[in-house]
């Protein structure tokens, strides 16, 4: 008897057989996910630890605060690199404290290490934590709590300087670079004539002529023979200050800035480099990070620091002023007093005197008023005619200054025991009132200079004024009032002999 072949009839739909075939592949794709879920919660996590992994190694604890470094540092916007410079640098100075230390036992257990070293470690996540929190929410709160936070990281660098022989990086100068002088003047450089060669007239794939104008090229600048050229960048001055930093018969401390390399005059407790301008990379409208690395002999062996810095551009930026002018302006309208009667009998003279007060608010436009007769009456023994009247409507000669006062008089024309009189008068006026107009005065968007400095003039009748700032291409101020100078690296004067405002962009002013 033989054995029966293999079937070749597919599973039958439901049975065991079919439903192997149909999740074999789910298998492996599930391990995958699983993988890259565990792979995507550790690194989105890395920068939101609290604390060093008291049982991790050093070598991988300190991996991680580096790759934390770059990461937020790679994040950091115009704003962040403006505000948080201080706070970038001391995370980066308390992890390059613990590499200058620990770098040479990388396998030790950081929870092996003495109590203010792993509170350094625990620091050092804490800080990357809260600066990335800035990141992730900026606003006044955030920087606030990031302060907060750099007086621990602070304190947790200083203790971890105290002990041992190895060299600290305390603290550093300047935090920003100067911007290049000259760089934002309109010179372009002239060309030389250029002369195409006899044999080259004809040639379709002819080289280009040298400063062609490729693609991307910067171009030259120009001076004409006139004027002189600018006056080239004094040189950067970096001042490291810190502890432990001479070694007998060792080698200097060393700099290097991309291509850069000097090394240090030493002094107690600082190192002073004199770095030329052009070794910092060039920026044209927004700020840019510079890191330089100082490299120190400790022992036998090398340890390094990352120096971090801000290099300022060329143009620092626009300013705009919205103004609010109040003026005032004269509305007027006509007053018609009331009519005042004088009466007076058998040969006798009356006189009436009445004052009126302009209503609250208003005025009475003097220039512009009359007296108006409305009726003369008089009678002689009770036949009336009105010739018999000699009365008048007078304004008053004593009257306030603020009042119309009028004197109605009625007396008989000729002398007559007769003759009853009665006058009947009022005066009409012109009332003023003044009514404030506001009116928005703007500036315009106006550049910035770091050379030369912008006024703004000041509105006539100005109740308020907004001054926005534009820095850096990336960084938005607004100034309610010209009172407060709340703006980095701009300076306000209000000059209110002339009515203007003086905004200088003074590089020195940092935030």
């Amino acid at each position: 008897m033989t054995d029966a072949p293999p079937s070749t009839e597919p599973p039958i739909a439901g049975s065991p057989e079919d439903a192997i075939r149909r999740l074999w592949w789910i298998i492996p794709l599930c391990a995958l996910l699983a993988i890259a879920g565990a792979a995507f919660v550790a690194w989105h996590g890395k920068i939101d630890r609290t604390s060093g992994d008291t049982g991790g190694r050093v070598i991988e604890e300190l991996a991680s605060l580096r790759t934390d470094r770059i990461a937020l540092q790679a994040r950091a916007d115009g704003e962040a690199r403006v505000r948080l410079l201080e706070a970038f640098r001391l995370a980066s100075l308390l992890t390059d404290a613990l590499g200058a230390r620990y770098d040479a036992e990388g396998e030790r257990i950081v929870a092996s290490l003495p109590a203010v070293d792993q509170n350094a470690f625990s620091q050092a996540f804490a800080f990357n934590a809260t600066i990335k929190e800035a990141l992730d929410r900026p606003g006044e709160g955030a920087r606030l709590a990031v302060q907060t936070a750099a007086l621990d990281a602070r304190a947790a660098l200083e203790r971890l300087a105290e002990g041992g022989d190895t060299p600290f990086v305390l603290a550093i100068t300047p935090r920003f670079v100067p911007p290049r002088r000259g760089a934002a003047e309109l010179t372009l450089a002239p060309r030389p004539p250029f002369v195409v060669p006899e044999d080259r007239l004809l040639r379709l794939d002819a080289p280009r002529p040298p400063g062609g104008g490729a693609a991307g090229a910067a171009m030259p600048r120009y001076v004409p023979d006139f004027a002189a050229a600018s006056a080239d960048d004094p040189p950067v001055q970096i001042e490291v200050m810190g502890l432990r930093f001479a070694f007998a018969g060792g080698q200097q401390p060393r700099l290097a800035l991309g291509d850069w390399r000097g090394e240090a005059d030493v002094a107690p407790g600082r190192l002073r480099f004199t770095v030329p301008r052009a070794a910092f990379a060039a920026a044209s409208v927004r700020t840019a990070w510079a890191n330089a690395t100082l490299s120190m002999q400790s022992g036998t062996r090398t340890v390094t620091f990352q120096l971090l810095f801000v290099v300022l551009p060329d143009r620092p930026g626009f300013v705009a002023l919205d103004q609010k002018a109040r003026e005032m302006t004269t509305e007027s309208n006509t007053l018609a007093s009331p009519e005042i009667l004088a009466r007076a009998d058998g040969g006798e003279a009356r006189t009436v005197r009445r004052c009126f007060d302009p209503p609250p608010g208003w005025r009475f436009d003097k220039e512009n008023r009359r007296v108006v007769i409305v009726e003369r009456l008089g009678w002689m023994n009770d036949a009336p005619d009105d010739t018999l009247n000699g009365g008048s409507v007078e304004f008053a000669g004593d009257e306030a200054a603020a009042q119309v006062c009028v004197v109605v008089t009625a007396k008989p024309a000729t002398a007559s025991a007769g003759v009853r009189t009665a006058t009947i008068g009022r005066f009409e006026a012109t009332l003023v009132h003044d009514v404030p107009v506001d009116r928005v005065v703007q500036s315009g968007v106006r550049a910035l200079d770091w050379r030369e400095p912008v006024r703004l003039p000041i509105a006539s009748g100005t109740i308020d004024q907004k001054l926005y700032v534009h820095l850096f291409d990336e960084v938005d101020i607004e100034i309610d009032g010209l009172a407060s100078n709340r703006a980095p690296f701009l300076h306000m004067d209000v000059d209110k002999v002339r009515g203007t405002v003086l905004l200088t962009a003074d590089p020195t002013m940092e935030p």
